[in-house]
């Protein structure tokens, strides 16, 4: 199969790979992604519906979790038709159009969920620092701002890519490392000079989930700051427990991810099956994982889930 037509380069087809010397089990492999998706797309679906629904859980906290399910549940789809469709179908093309579009919303998607983390850890400092004054700080309006704000700066940054992919001349092996469409990955098919692209690419990395992972941090140490004033160990503990869920979000988004691309970029020699590995957990984990460490955690959502399911 060529990697491409220069002719006419709309018929250009890349290959996308399952775990590779495990294609027999394929079927077995994919009840297991089965499932992932089943439960990523229930409890997101459930924690959304709940938080709708409920009054007295619309405040902020509430709030900036609903928008990580939501960006969560788009994860899930985007990435659902090609990975079940390898696994359950061997469908393995995918046109340079479609490849494009779900590395853009791939990419975007996870922009906006390092946003909504960043959010996330702005809420619990808030929350911590002036609890009297949290939700007149922290308005309905406000947070529609700030999240109007931050998912217009991924979206526009990140326009660019799918336009870079398709003027690009595909002239190398057309198999893919991952069984979705990555930019990264895309990029070092083409025989172009890629240069300009990948710069510019890092550089949104690193503005995106540099400084977010950065102002996150940043926002845990004047948390800690704060908690550490406070006289009763009682009341500490009560106020770091409230932390535990989004510190568990933000390990399984940024330590996946920022692994991959920093294996994609300058590990030439790493293993083809660990970049497999770890898009897998980057992609598939956060989704799978957030739903329930927060319903476990917060016991208001909790209950509301509860009396839902069990009236």
């Amino acid at each position: 199969m060529s990697a491409v037509n220069e002719t006419n380069f709309n018929y250009a087809v890349f290959l996308l790979i399952g775990i590779p010397g495990q294609e027999d089990a394929h079927l077995w492999i994919s009840v297991i992604f089965c499932l992932i998706y089943a439960v990523s797309i229930v409890g997101n679906s459930v924690i959304l519906f709940i938080i709708k629904t409920d009054p007295s859980l619309h405040e902020p906290m509430y709030i900036f979790l609903s928008m990580l399910a939501l960006t969560d549940l788009g994860l899930s789809v985007a990435t659902m038709p090609t990975i079940l469709g390898i696994y359950l179908f061997n469908s393995r093309e995918i046109s340079v159009d479609a490849c494009s579009a779900q590395g853009y919303f791939i990419a975007t998607l996870q922009g906006t969920e390092s946003a909504v983390l960043l959010l996330m850890a702005f809420d619990r400092f808030i929350a911590i620092r002036e609890p009297l004054r949290y939700t007149s700080i922290l308005t309905l309006p406000r947070i529609a701002k700030m999240g109007l704000v931050f998912v217009l700066r991924v979206v526009v940054a990140l326009f660019p890519f799918p336009f870079f992919l398709k003027w690009f001349q595909y002239c190398r092996a057309n198999v893919l490392s991952h069984s979705y469409c990555r930019n990264e990955d895309v990029m070092k098919l083409a025989c172009s000079d890629t240069r300009i692209n990948s710069i510019y690419g890092l550089c949104i990395k690193i503005l995106f989930m540099g400084l977010d992972s950065l102002l996150i941090f940043l926002s845990y140490v004047m948390i800690l700051k704060t908690v550490l004033s406070i006289a009763s160990w009682a009341e500490r503990l009560r106020a770091l427990d409230t932390c535990f869920s989004h510190l568990c979000a933000v390990i399984l988004f940024y330590i996946p991810e920022i692994s991959l691309s920093l294996i994609q970029r300058f590990g030439k020699g790493s293993s083809p099956l660990l970049q497999l590995l770890l898009g897998y957990i980057a992609l598939l984990v956060p989704p799978l994982m957030n739903p329930i460490v927060y319903s476990v955690k917060s016991k208001l959502l909790r209950a509301r889930i509860i009396r839902v399911f069990f009236k």
